[in-house]
């Protein structure tokens, strides 16, 4: 059995990975960690979990777990690893920022495992996607693969707002958020350099701009996104490449089919839509932002790396109504 650490336990990713972790026949969380909440049940905060767990949050560590996911504030993580050890077998996936640029991993690997997967098989240490760059991403990587992004990419993406963190803002309580929509970070959002990063994993050529108008949506979960460049590509050639691309990749879904955000919630599905308009191919990417884009990435990559199926505890079944 695979014991598991969770640090930073009262936000919604942590919550997600005890749901997930909870149901996953092979792993079993063996402490979570809140400086805030310890010595408090798990289920005061996470109250979903009522009757599925007796944990209690705590302020220390076991540094013998077997692996470790870090679900704290962007930029944290590396001062809570400078401060706390653990086993050299421990491995750890970060959930924040703080590793996912080459410039600043260490040891750690990009964990798309749609783009990283055998080095996500051999790593010790893994530096979880964002959530909006993990549907951006998946909706691009056939186009970078067959050196196909020769024009700019126009991207505009809704987030729920779980995407904003536990911790109510201005712009995420109900009152406001609620009947309601708004842009932020138009044209310089944190994932911009992981996406062009992984695109220039598989193009290195590319140099066009990226530019993405993230939205803040009214609902809590989701993110819906969409793409559009300029190509003389038929869209059935691209169709081909993209169900080659994720043929082997079993949460990805390519089709030409109308989608909408109900078929991905609740699942670590993403559903990629291609449509061709003239000149212009338009792609629809659709995932659940605390699970694709989050937790069950990470318990995606956790599977990867102990040998696992890597569907082992996320066959999630999402609702139409």
């Amino acid at each position: 059995m695979i014991k598991a650490g969770i640090i930073g336990g009262s936000g919604y990713t942590a919550g997600e990975l005890m749901r997930l972790i909870q149901n996953h026949p092979k792993a079993t969380v063996d402490f979570i960690y809140s400086t805030t909440n310890a010595g408090k049940p798990v289920t005061d905060i996470h109250q979903d979990l009522l009757g599925d767990t007796d944990l209690i949050f705590t302020d220390t560590i076991n540094p013998d777990v077997n692996i470790v996911f870090l679900c704290l504030g962007h930029g944290q993580s590396k001062d809570f690893l400078e401060k706390h050890s653990f086993a050299s077998h421990t491995r750890i996936i970060d959930l924040g920022n703080d590793f996912r640029l080459k410039q600043d991993a260490d040891s750690f690997v990009y964990g798309l495992p749609e783009l990283n997967r055998k080095e996500i098989k051999a790593a010790k240490y893994i530096a979880n996607p964002g959530c909006f760059a993990t549907a951006i991403q998946l909706a691009l990587l056939p186009l970078a693969q067959n050196s196909q992004l020769t024009d700019t990419i126009h991207i505009n993406a809704t987030t729920g707002s779980t995407g904003a963190g536990v911790k109510p803002s201005a712009t995420s309580h109900h009152s406001w958020r609620n009947n309601n929509m708004s842009h932020y970070k138009a044209f310089e959002h944190q994932h911009l350099g992981e996406i062009r990063q992984s695109l220039m994993q598989l193009q290195s050529d590319f140099n066009h701009e990226i530019l993405l108008i993230p939205n803040r949506g009214d609902f809590t979960r989701g993110i819906f996104a969409t793409l559009y460049m300029k190509t003389d590509i038929p869209l059935a050639t691209i169709t081909e490449q993209y169900q080659t691309y994720y043929q082997d990749h079993p949460f990805v879904v390519a089709t030409t089919e109308n989608i909408h955000l109900k078929q991905v919630v609740q699942t670590n599905k993403c559903i990629i839509s291609l449509e061709k308009k003239g000149d212009y191919f338009l792609i629809t990417a659709v995932i659940d932002n605390l699970i694709k884009g989050a937790s069950g990435q990470a318990i995606q990559n956790m599977n990867l790396m102990f040998g696992l199926d890597e569907k082992t505890g996320l066959q999630l079944k999402s609702g139409n109504f």
